[in-house]
């Protein structure tokens, strides 16, 4: 029987928010757009009336069919050609979701999303809901099917993961906004020298090209090592111009709430390259490249009024 439309209001309402869990939990904007459609079919084929609290059984759905995306996700990325990243997500994306607090803002980091598929579905899951929606553990509990203690042991094992795996010392937006152009500068000057100076001297630079963009299959590691790679990455090139159609605009931007590098070529996205800025320079560098997962960034962009880019890389 068709919903009537009250309860498909209920559940356009739940969209946004089932909408950034998903994302937090797959990695893939696309992946939690299907996840969150998968949950409304569900919604559509039960008994609505015989809900008593919408949105805590649409929370549990979306999540329970996150965790089986989760494990089949794994054997996939198996095969799955280099480096694995998340989809980026540029400045004022809702499915970012909430940011009120420094936990939320953490949680959905470029940075944080990388190392959260060091976690377990399981781990993934209690870290989420917990970390960045604030249910609490008798809550997460009855989502999850597990026991209260056994949430919050879940929560804390995960949350020492993440946080042994994270650079430390964060600084503030407008710090690191200018060691991003900074940063630009350098790579654009053709040196190694300026580049080394801004990074730490444990600094790695990951790319994900996902077979369609060529990107090395293991990190780059170490300031020198890092710096050289950039100096040759944005390197003037023909070869490069014919891979991405174009000469790329090259724009200082923000990505998962933190500072990033967005290259445009005739309004279509083709690379974002996140930092993770800390007080002593930057610790990472991961590229998203494969253009798979850059075609919510490049609707964004569209959207948006960008002006003029930095510099014309390649």
């Amino acid at each position: 029987m068709p919903l009537a439309a009250d309860d498909v209001d209920r559940f356009e309402n739940c969209r946004p928010r089932l909408e950034a869990i998903a994302y937090r939990l797959l990695g893939s904007a696309g992946e939690a757009e299907d996840a969150v459609q998968e949950t409304f079919l569900r919604w559509q084929a039960t008994d609505v009336g015989r809900i008593e609290v919408p949105e805590a059984w649409l929370t549990k759905v979306l999540t329970n069919l996150c965790l089986n995306q989760l494990t089949s996700a794994r054997a996939r990325r198996e095969t799955y050609v280099g480096q694995w990243l998340p989809e980026p997500l540029l400045a004022g994306d809702p499915m970012l979701g909430p940011a009120d607090t420094a936990e939320q803002r953490e949680s959905v980091s470029y940075a944080v999303l990388t190392l959260m598929e060091r976690l377990s579905p399981g781990e993934r899951a209690v870290y989420v809901l917990r970390e960045a929606f604030d249910y609490s553990h008798k809550e997460i509990a009855e989502i999850l099917d597990v026991t209260e203690s056994a949430s919050q042991q879940i929560f804390h094992r995960a949350k020492k993961h993440v946080a042994d795996g994270r650079a430390r010392s964060a600084i503030d937006q407008a710090a690191a906004r200018r060691i991003v152009e900074e940063f630009l500068s350098a790579a654009a000057s053709g040196r190694i020298e300026p580049l080394v100076r801004l990074l730490t001297e444990d600094a790695v630079s990951i790319g994900d090209g996902g077979g369609k963009v060529p990107a090395r299959t293991k990190a780059f590691e170490g300031a020198v090592a890092v710096a050289k790679f950039l100096r040759g990455l944005f390197a003037p090139g023909e070869a490069k111009r014919a891979l991405v159609g174009g000469v790329p605009g090259v724009y200082a931007w923000t990505a998962n709430g933190g500072p990033a590098v967005v290259a445009v070529v005739d309004g279509r996205v083709v690379g974002v390259m996140c930092l993770e800025v800390t007080a002593g320079g930057i610790a990472a560098v991961r590229a998203q490249a494969n253009p798979d997962k850059l075609e919510r960034a490049t609707a964004r962009w569209a959207a948006g009024d960008h002006g003029e880019p930095l510099f014309h890389a390649f």
